[in-house]
Protein backbone atom coordinates (compact mmCIF):
# COMPACT_ATOMS: atom_id res chain seq x y z
CA UNK A 1 0.00 0.00 0.00
CA UNK A 2 3.00 2.34 1.21
CA UNK A 3 4.13 1.75 -2.09
CA UNK A 4 1.30 2.47 -4.60
CA UNK A 5 1.09 5.62 -2.20
CA UNK A 6 4.69 6.39 -3.33
CA UNK A 7 4.17 6.02 -6.87
CA UNK A 8 0.75 7.60 -7.01
CA UNK A 9 2.73 11.05 -5.31
CA UNK A 10 5.47 10.70 -7.90
CA UNK A 11 3.40 10.28 -10.74
CA UNK A 12 1.58 13.93 -9.72
CA UNK A 13 4.73 15.50 -9.17
CA UNK A 14 5.93 14.58 -12.45
CA UNK A 15 3.21 15.36 -14.05
CA UNK A 16 2.64 19.09 -12.54
CA UNK A 17 6.65 19.44 -13.72
CA UNK A 18 5.37 19.03 -17.60
CA UNK A 19 2.87 21.27 -16.99
CA UNK A 20 4.55 24.39 -16.18
CA UNK A 21 4.76 26.60 -18.67
CA UNK A 22 8.18 27.98 -20.43
CA UNK A 23 8.91 31.79 -19.25
CA UNK A 24 10.41 32.48 -22.64
CA UNK A 25 9.91 36.14 -23.61
CA UNK A 26 10.09 35.65 -27.48
CA UNK A 27 13.26 37.04 -27.82
CA UNK A 28 14.86 34.26 -29.78
CA UNK A 29 11.77 34.13 -32.29
CA UNK A 30 11.82 38.00 -32.65
CA UNK A 31 8.17 38.13 -31.17
CA UNK A 32 7.58 40.94 -28.63
CA UNK A 33 10.51 43.27 -31.15
CA UNK A 34 9.07 46.55 -30.24
CA UNK A 35 11.65 48.54 -32.43
CA UNK A 36 14.70 50.50 -32.47
CA UNK A 37 15.65 53.95 -31.43
CA UNK A 38 18.99 55.86 -32.14
CA UNK A 39 21.23 57.50 -29.62
CA UNK A 40 24.21 60.45 -30.87
CA UNK A 41 25.96 57.69 -31.37
CA UNK A 42 24.12 57.11 -34.66
CA UNK A 43 24.26 52.99 -33.35
CA UNK A 44 20.91 51.62 -33.10
CA UNK A 45 19.94 50.38 -29.66
CA UNK A 46 16.87 48.07 -28.98
CA UNK A 47 13.86 48.53 -26.98
CA UNK A 48 11.21 46.18 -25.35
CA UNK A 49 12.05 42.26 -24.90
CA UNK A 50 15.00 42.27 -27.30
CA UNK A 51 18.56 41.75 -24.99
CA UNK A 52 20.98 43.75 -25.36
CA UNK A 53 23.90 42.15 -27.26
CA UNK A 54 21.79 39.31 -28.73
CA UNK A 55 20.96 38.19 -32.53
CA UNK A 56 17.97 40.66 -32.14
CA UNK A 57 19.63 42.98 -31.18
CA UNK A 58 21.80 43.27 -33.91
CA UNK A 59 19.04 42.21 -36.79
CA UNK A 60 17.69 44.88 -35.60
CA UNK A 61 20.14 47.91 -36.69
CA UNK A 62 19.35 47.42 -40.17
CA UNK A 63 15.53 48.82 -38.70
CA UNK A 64 13.66 45.80 -40.77
CA UNK A 65 15.47 42.90 -39.54
CA UNK A 66 18.32 43.19 -42.02
CA UNK A 67 20.95 44.72 -40.02
CA UNK A 68 22.65 41.38 -39.72
CA UNK A 69 23.06 40.65 -43.46
CA UNK A 70 24.64 42.39 -46.72
CA UNK A 71 23.64 41.41 -49.91
CA UNK A 72 25.92 40.97 -52.65
CA UNK A 73 25.55 41.34 -56.46
CA UNK A 74 25.49 38.40 -59.03
CA UNK A 75 29.27 36.69 -59.10
CA UNK A 76 30.92 38.96 -57.12
CA UNK A 77 32.85 39.62 -53.40
CA UNK A 78 32.93 42.98 -53.55
CA UNK A 79 30.79 44.82 -50.52
CA UNK A 80 28.54 47.12 -52.28
CA UNK A 81 27.87 50.93 -50.50
CA UNK A 82 24.63 49.78 -49.00
CA UNK A 83 26.64 46.65 -47.58
CA UNK A 84 29.63 49.07 -46.23
CA UNK A 85 26.79 51.01 -44.71
CA UNK A 86 25.33 48.26 -42.65
CA UNK A 87 28.82 46.61 -41.64
CA UNK A 88 29.55 50.09 -40.38
CA UNK A 89 26.53 50.08 -38.21
CA UNK A 90 28.02 46.44 -36.97
CA UNK A 91 31.29 47.65 -36.30
CA UNK A 92 29.72 50.08 -33.52
CA UNK A 93 27.60 47.44 -32.38
CA UNK A 94 30.16 45.10 -32.04
CA UNK A 95 32.52 47.73 -30.11
CA UNK A 96 29.62 48.57 -27.66
CA UNK A 97 29.30 45.04 -26.97
CA UNK A 98 33.27 43.98 -26.68
CA UNK A 99 32.63 40.22 -25.27
CA UNK A 100 30.43 39.52 -28.45
CA UNK A 101 32.26 37.46 -30.84
CA UNK A 102 30.48 36.49 -34.46
CA UNK A 103 30.43 33.87 -37.25
CA UNK A 104 30.04 35.00 -40.89
CA UNK A 105 27.85 33.12 -43.25
CA UNK A 106 28.67 33.38 -46.86
CA UNK A 107 25.78 32.26 -48.99
CA UNK A 108 25.11 32.56 -52.68
CA UNK A 109 22.27 31.59 -55.12
CA UNK A 110 21.29 28.75 -56.57
CA UNK A 111 23.64 28.76 -60.10
CA UNK A 112 26.85 27.52 -60.08
CA UNK A 113 28.76 24.34 -58.86
CA UNK A 114 28.27 23.29 -55.02
CA UNK A 115 32.34 23.62 -55.16
CA UNK A 116 32.29 26.91 -56.79
CA UNK A 117 29.75 28.23 -54.32
CA UNK A 118 31.05 27.41 -51.17
CA UNK A 119 34.33 29.39 -52.64
CA UNK A 120 32.41 32.16 -53.60
CA UNK A 121 30.35 32.17 -50.20
CA UNK A 122 33.94 32.32 -48.34
CA UNK A 123 35.40 35.45 -50.56
CA UNK A 124 32.23 36.95 -49.28
CA UNK A 125 32.51 36.27 -45.92
CA UNK A 126 36.07 36.81 -45.62
CA UNK A 127 34.99 40.32 -47.15
CA UNK A 128 32.61 40.92 -44.46
CA UNK A 129 35.11 40.21 -42.25
CA UNK A 130 38.21 41.88 -43.66
CA UNK A 131 35.71 45.24 -43.66
CA UNK A 132 35.05 44.61 -40.23
CA UNK A 133 38.21 44.12 -39.08
CA UNK A 134 39.69 47.06 -41.23
CA UNK A 135 36.76 49.06 -38.98
CA UNK A 136 38.71 48.16 -35.67
CA UNK A 137 37.01 44.95 -34.78
CA UNK A 138 39.55 42.52 -33.36
CA UNK A 139 39.70 39.47 -35.98
CA UNK A 140 39.82 37.36 -33.01
CA UNK A 141 36.06 37.90 -32.52
CA UNK A 142 34.84 36.87 -36.25
CA UNK A 143 35.02 33.32 -37.75
CA UNK A 144 33.84 32.57 -41.36
CA UNK A 145 31.88 29.85 -43.05
CA UNK A 146 30.76 29.24 -46.45
CA UNK A 147 27.44 27.23 -47.17
CA UNK A 148 27.51 28.39 -50.38
CA UNK A 149 23.93 27.17 -51.86
CA UNK A 150 23.29 24.77 -49.48
CA UNK A 151 20.81 26.94 -46.92
CA UNK A 152 18.79 29.17 -48.87
CA UNK A 153 16.61 32.20 -47.18
CA UNK A 154 14.37 32.08 -49.97
CA UNK A 155 13.36 29.53 -52.03
CA UNK A 156 12.62 30.24 -55.73
CA UNK A 157 14.53 30.35 -59.53
CA UNK A 158 13.91 34.23 -60.37
CA UNK A 159 16.23 37.72 -59.68
CA UNK A 160 14.17 38.82 -57.02
CA UNK A 161 14.75 35.19 -55.09
CA UNK A 162 18.78 35.39 -56.42
CA UNK A 163 19.03 38.55 -55.05
CA UNK A 164 18.23 37.60 -51.21
CA UNK A 165 20.29 34.28 -51.36
CA UNK A 166 23.63 36.03 -52.36
CA UNK A 167 24.34 37.15 -48.50
CA UNK A 168 26.85 37.74 -45.68
CA UNK A 169 25.38 36.92 -42.72
CA UNK A 170 26.67 38.39 -39.02
CA UNK A 171 25.62 35.65 -36.60
CA UNK A 172 26.55 36.35 -32.38
CA UNK A 173 28.05 33.22 -31.33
Amino acid sequence: MYVKLLSLFAAVVLVAACETAPSDTGAATGIGRTGLTTGNNGIGTSTGSVRPGSQDDLASLGGQGTGDRVFFQYDRADLTPEGRATLDRQAGWLRQYGQVTVTIEGHTDERGTREYNIGLGNSRATAVRNYLTALGIDANRVAVISYGKERPAVLGDSDQTWSQNRRGVTLVN
